[in-house]
This record gives C-alpha cells, structure tokens and sequence, in this order.
C-alpha cells in the first residue's frame, strides 16, 4: 500500500465519474413492508432514528468506517491512549453516541464546544514514518466518509425497525442529517446536496474499501468482543457478531472473509420484523431516553467546565 497522499483528494471526480459499484453491492437489503404515511410513528427525521436498537449496527459501522484504509490506521495506530477503541471501549461508546446526540439535537453553541474537544483529540491523531498509509484526522475526506457511514447506518436502522420510506419520506430524512458532517469540518458545500447525490458519492467512496490483513483482525477483535471482560462479553458474542455481519453490505462481508448464509439474512430480517412490530408500543421516553441522557451528561460538563471526552 503506497504511502503517498493523493495531491488533488481522495475522490476529486466523485459528482461527474459513473460509479462501478451498485447499491445492491453496497447497502444491506430492507425487506420491512412501508408502512402508510398515516400511521403513527412514522416520523422521518433522522432524530427519530435515535432508538436503542440503533446499537445493533454499530460494530458494523465501525467496521465500515475502518474500510478507508486511513481511518482503519487513524484509528489502529492513535496515540490518544484515553480515547482507544480496545482498550477504553466504554468510554469510546460514550464519546460516539454524545458526537451523534450533540450533532443532531445539540444547539450551535454545543456543537462548537464539541467540535473544539474533538480537534484537541484529532491533532494527536497523525501518521507516522512507519504507517502503511499517510493520514490525518483534520483531513475534510476521511472525516466526510465516516460521517457518510454514520448516515448509512441510522436510514439502515430505521428503515428496518419503520419499514422502507418513499422517496420524499427519504428526502426528509436525509436532509435533517447533514449535522454528522458539518458537526466537524466537513462543510455544507462538501456534504452531497440531495439523497440522489449521497447515493453517487456512497458508491463511488466505496470503491475505496480495501482490508488488509490488520483490519481484517482489529475488526474480528471487534466483532468478538475482545476489549470486553470475558464474563460481559461471552454471553453477547454470539448476538453481537450476528447484528454485525448481518447489518453490513454484501461487498463489506466479502472484503472481510465474513460468511453469510441465505437462512441467516432471513434470521435477520425476521428479527427485525419482530422489533420493529414490539417498538411500536414501547413508549418513546423509553426508546430514545439514552441519547437524552447523553446530552444532558455533554451540557452538564459543558456547564462545570469538565472536559467532554
């Protein structure tokens, strides 16, 4: 793998260049039925995707993330020890979900309070004369992939718990979530304008993906849960490689040396349908009460002067 930067950016021709991949390679299949647009808890901003089962997917979309072969290492080789995914996972969590919750229903102040905490962060988080790949957190591309992974996995969740949506229902939806772009440096001119250009630039992205066999074991210790006690982590293992493989795109799995049989997506997919029928009655402070929680964690440290990650 070459360790030189690519001069004029990662995918300069992304808006004009025909993709070579297709988004039955690139995105997982949604077989939830489309519910009526009348029908209650069909909301579709991208807030109302802030359910607990959120979580399902989210070693996937890391594993996603990783795919950029400069975020895989950004991440691998970080000398933010505090902030290492393997050996601090909770705290890694805590960060994820109060980067997610302050992008989306954090007001411009949080925002900026965030985004100054992450950069202090990010500055540490540079190759080195002995990476495979050169990378720096600060660069706008690397940061607009894992904000388009980000994007990916939660019209994935909730698609699958609230059924497939009609195209100005997805419209709607993607539009509300440009903040986990422009939360950080990606700027609005950047973030694709409509769902149709997001599709462009997702496809073209993709053909970027590329695991070494690095990735390939980070990510296995990932899916695994090997950052976790073995007394937590035994008992969720098996669910949790599950959700993973099966909440990650055909050519993802395929990449990673990840089997996925036809009675495993229809597993999948039947679990979904059990959920998404279940959540229907749970109350809402109950499904999305963590995020809450979360931000409301983020403004107190704000308010004591504490520091956010």
């Amino acid at each position: 793998m070459t360790t030189t930067e690519r001069p004029r950016g990662y995918l300069p021709d992304w808006r004009t260049r025909a993709p070579a991949l297709t988004l039955e390679q690139t995105r997982i299949a949604i077989t939830t039925p489309q519910r009526r647009p009348n029908q209650p808890h069909r909301r579709t901003e991208v807030e109302d995707a802030f359910d607990f089962w959120a979580a399902a997917g989210s070693a996937a979309n890391v594993a996603m993330q990783l795919g950029w072969p400069e975020v895989g290492y950004g991440v691998m080789e970080s000398r933010v020890e505090s902030g290492a995914l393997m050996k601090h996972p909770w705290k890694r969590l805590r960060t994820t979900e109060q980067y997610l919750a302050v992008a989306i229903l954090g007001t411009d102040e949080e925002r900026a309070a965030y985004r100054e905490a992450i950069n202090t962060a990010h500055r540490h988080v540079r190759s080195t004369e002995s990476s495979p790949v050169k990378y720096n957190a600060f660069n706008r591309e690397l940061q607009m992939w894992v904000a388009a992974c980000l994007y990916i996995g939660f019209e994935d969740t909730h698609q699958l718990l609230h059924g497939t949506m009609d195209a100005n229902q997805a419209e709607t939806f993607y539009a509300s979530a440009t903040p986990l772009a422009t939360t950080l440096q990606v700027t609005e001119d950047m973030w694709p304008a409509t769902g149709a250009e997001f599709d462009q630039y997702w496809l073209i992205a993709c053909e970027r993906i590329s695991y070494d066999e690095t990735q390939k074991l980070f990510i296995n210790d990932l899916i695994n849960l090997k950052m976790i006690t073995p007394l937590l982590g035994l008992p969720l293992r098996g669910l949790l490689r599950f959700l993973t493989i099966g909440s990650l795109p055909p050519m993802f799995r395929e990449q990673l040396d990840l089997q996925w049989r036809p009675i495993d997506q229809r597993r999948y997919d039947n679990l979904f349908l059990f959920v998404g029928f279940v959540n229907r009655f749970l109350p809402r402070p109950l499904r999305f009460g963590g995020f809450y929680v979360i931000l409301g964690d983020l403004r107190r440290r704000i308010r004591t002067g504490k520091d956010l990650i």
